[in-house]
C-alpha cells in the first residue's frame, strides 16, 4: 500500500468513523499493524500478539466501501453497453455472485461441519462483484461443506434482520451465477452440459449453438468475481493461514481485507496485484498451489429445481443472441 492510500485510508478512519488513539498506541501505529498482520505471513503467536493492539479497528471494516453505490440500477454498465456480443442482451446484469472458500481456525471438536471437498476447514464466503472489481456484498461465516445455493438462501435471510443486505431483484434484473446455482429469478445461470468456463473456449472453438453462445457470453460476465477473489487472495497472506481468533474475529478479518481491497481499487493508482488481474475481461486468474486446495469457488452443479419462467427467459436471450452474433 502506497503512503498516499495509507494517509486516505487513515484519515477517512478517523474523521468519519471516529478511530482514536490508545494510551499506548497513536492512530497510525495502530493501522500499521493491522496491515501489516493482514498483508503478511506471521506466525499465529506473532500475530495474535500483534493484533491485541490494533483491535478496536475491526469495528469500522463492515461499514465502509461496501455496496452498490445506487441501488436502482439506473443505468448499463458500459462494459455490457460497448460489447455488442453482451448489449442489449444482458443489460438487466446487476453484478456477479459467487462462493469461494477462506481457510479457518478451529478447535478439532468446532471444525467438522466447515470441512467440505478440499478436505479442511473453511469458511464459504459469498459475495458479489461489479465490473470495477469491487465487492459490493459479503457474506462471511458459513461452513465450508454447505452448499453455494444454500449460502446464499441463508445470507438472504440472515440480510432480512439487518441493514446490510443483498441488493433486492426486481424490474427484471438479475445476478449472474455459475451451475453451482439454480436458474432463477434474480439468479441468471448457465446452460448446463454445454461449454462454459473461459479455459474451455480458449482451448477448443468459437461457439457455435444459441446455447454455446449464451454461455460465452455469460462466462466472459461473470468471469470479473473470479478476478475479484483472485486480487483478495493474493494481496492478503493472512486468508493463506488463519491465526486461531474466534469465529467472530475471522469473519471481521475477512470482511476488512475486502474493504481494504476497494479501498485500494477506488484510488486508482498502480497496484501490482490488480494489473495482474485486469489484463482483460476474459483473463483467467490462477491461484498458488499452496493456497489452490481451500480456494476453490464453486461447489459443483446444484441438484435444486430451475424456475421455468426463468429457463424460458434464458432460451429466449440464447435466441436473441444467436441471431445477433456477429
Amino acid at each position: 500500500m502506497s503512503t498516499e492510500i495509507f494517509m486516505d485510508l487513515h484519515d477517512l478512519l478517523v474523521g468519519k468513523y471516529g478511530l482514536q488513539a490508545s494510551l499506548r498506541m497513536s492512530t497510525y501505529e495502530s493501522l500499521s499493524i493491522f496491515l501489516f498482520i493482514c498483508g503478511g505471513n506471521e506466525s499465529n503467536r506473532r500475530s495474535k500478539n500483534r493484533f491485541k493492539h490494533s483491535e478496536n479497528l475491526m469495528r469500522f471494516w463492515q461499514r465502509i466501501l461496501l455496496g452498490q453505490k445506487n441501488p436502482n440500477f439506473p443505468d448499463v454498465h458500459r462494459r455490457i453497453r460497448d460489447d455488442i456480443k453482451a448489449y442489449p442482451h444482458f443489460k438487466d446484469y446487476i453484478g456477479a455472485l459467487d462462493s469461494t472458500h477462506i481457510r479457518v481456525s478451529l478447535s478439532p471438536d468446532d471444525q467438522i461441519r466447515f470441512i467440505g471437498k478440499s478436505g479442511i476447514p473453511t469458511q464459504n464466503l459469498l459475495a458479489v462483484g461489479d465490473f470495477g472489481m469491487r465487492f459490493t456484498y459479503v457474506s462471511t461465516g458459513q461452513p465450508g461443506a454447505m452448499h453455494n445455493t444454500s449460502v446464499l438462501y441463508s445470507a438472504i435471510q440472515v440480510d432480512k434482520k439487518n441493514s446490510h443486505t443483498l441488493q433486492e431483484v426486481r424490474n427484471g434484473k438479475y445476478y449472474v451465477v455459475d451451475a453451482g446455482y439454480p436458474n432463477r429469478l434474480g439468479y441468471l445461470a448457465p446452460n448446463k452440459g454445454e461449454r462454459y468456463h473461459m479455459p474451455e473456449w480458449h482451448r477448443g472453438m468459437e461457439p457455435k449453438t444459441p446455447r454455446e453462445k449464451f454461455n460465452w457470453v455469460h462466462s466472459s460476465i461473470r468471469n470479473v468475481i473470479e478476478r475479484c477473489f483472485g486480487v483478495l487472495k493474493m494481496k492478503w497472506q493472512i486468508l493463506y493461514n488463519m491465526p486461531p481468533y474466534s469465529m467472530t474475529k475471522q469473519k471481521k478479518i475477512v470482511s476488512a481485507t475486502m474493504v481494504l481491497r476497494n479501498f485500494i481499487r477506488e484510488h486508482r493508482t498502480e497496484d501490482l496485484d490488480f494489473a495482474r488481474f485486469d489484463r482483460g475481461p476474459n483473463f483467467v486468474p490462477t491461484i498458488p498451489e499452496r493456497y489452490n486446495k481451500f480456494a476453490t469457488g464453486s461447489d459443483g452443479s446444484t441438484t435444486m429445481a430451475n424456475a421455468p419462467t426463468m429457463d424460458a427467459f434464458r432460451d429466449e436471450l440464447a435466441t436473441a443472441l444467436a441471431l445477433a452474433w456477429n
